[in-house]
């Protein structure tokens, strides 16, 4: 028998009507912090681990290609500051993702990059769908078209109906590009010489933000002026338009160019939603079927997004970030 109770000095015994923290609440806690522990260390924003945003922008569907996940050049933040702040029934990846090309010549893979995939994955165990059309930088991802990983459903192409009741063609458009299709090796040395554009194009993006300077893109304003680029951009998007007449829909929904653009040739509805290396967009539908570009090249922080409210944490909110290669 002791002459008092020793646990009244015990720094482990809860405080009066606070419950208890479970084991598994604390793994939880101490797995997030670990996480985000690596995240800073390997370059991610703090601002993009913290509580999602309580009013996101709700889409019908959302399409976004040439995030070149696995490349330099891929704007990464931006993209997931983009999805942390919109939200889809549907999510449409139409190609060039993950950058397979470059991966096979040298590893590059940072905290941003798979906090991208995460993200992509939470939103599919939140109940979105997800469909991946690989392009030809993902092609080895066509060997697996049919199949289901994480979610995430891989179809060589798709045709979606828009709620107002119209039919897209949706792929990536590689297609249409005779480089590509009848010049592989030229393909690839002129996907180096781009390499090398968009390392000069990153290295302005950060003495921009330096300065507080929203972002732009060295790479799309010289493209957009040389007289022989524009003229392809102009070939290929009739080409695409045309072949999308021919299958009878009304209108055809693609990526590959990085040249956002809405146009109409001839009753049918071209739509490039993009890229995530030069122009940061996405193509949205909105619920009465109405197609629109949305451009995202500054983070939220620096608008009026940052002071909405945020919603609580969960466990789908822990961030799995490998060592940077």
């Amino acid at each position: 028998m002791t002459l008092f109770d020793t646990t009244l000095f015990d720094k482990r015994r809860p405080a009066e009507g606070k419950p208890a923290r479970t084991p598994q609440k604390a793994a939880r806690k101490a797995r997030k912090e670990a996480a985000r522990a690596k995240a800073r260390r390997n370059g991610l924003d703090e601002r993009l681990l913290g509580p999602r945003p309580k009013h996101r922008k709700q889409h019908r569907t959302l399409f976004l290609s040439d995030i070149h996940l696995g490349t330099p050049g891929c704007k990464a933040e931006l993209l997931l500051d983009f999805l942390r702040h919109n939200d889809a029934e549907t999510f449409y990846l139409v190609g060039d993702i993950i950058d397979g090309w470059r991966i096979k010549r040298s590893w590059y893979w940072n905290a941003a990059h798979n906090a991208v995939v995460q993200e992509f994955l939470r939103k599919a165990r939140k109940g979105a769908t997800i469909v991946y059309v690989p392009g030809n930088h993902d092609e080895a991802l066509r060997d697996y078209t049919g199949l289901n990983f994480g979610g995430v459903d891989v179809i060589g192409e798709a045709i979606h109906e828009t709620a107002d009741g119209r039919r897209f063609l949706v792929i990536h458009g590689d297609q249409f590009d005779s480089v590509v299709r009848y010049a592989k090796w030229l393909a690839h040395l002129g996907d180096r010489a781009y390499g090398l554009a968009l390392a000069l194009n990153n290295w302005l993006h950060e003495i921009r933000r330096f300065f507080g300077l929203s972002y732009w893109s060295l790479s799309a304003y010289l493209k957009n002026r040389v007289k022989n680029a524009v003229e392809y951009i102009s070939s290929y998007e009739q080409a695409v338009a045309r072949s999308a007449r021919d299958r009878g829909v009304d209108g055809v929904i693609c990526g590959h160019i990085h040249h956002a653009e809405i146009r109409d040739f001839d009753g049918v509805l071209y739509c490039n939603d993009g890229d995530w290396v030069e122009s940061c967009t996405a193509l949205a539908e909105d619920e009465t079927g109405a197609l629109s570009l949305i451009t995202w090249q500054t983070f939220s922080w620096d608008t009026d997004l940052a002071n909405g409210e945020t919603e609580p944490a969960d466990e789908d909110d822990l961030t799995t970030v490998p060592t940077a290669a």
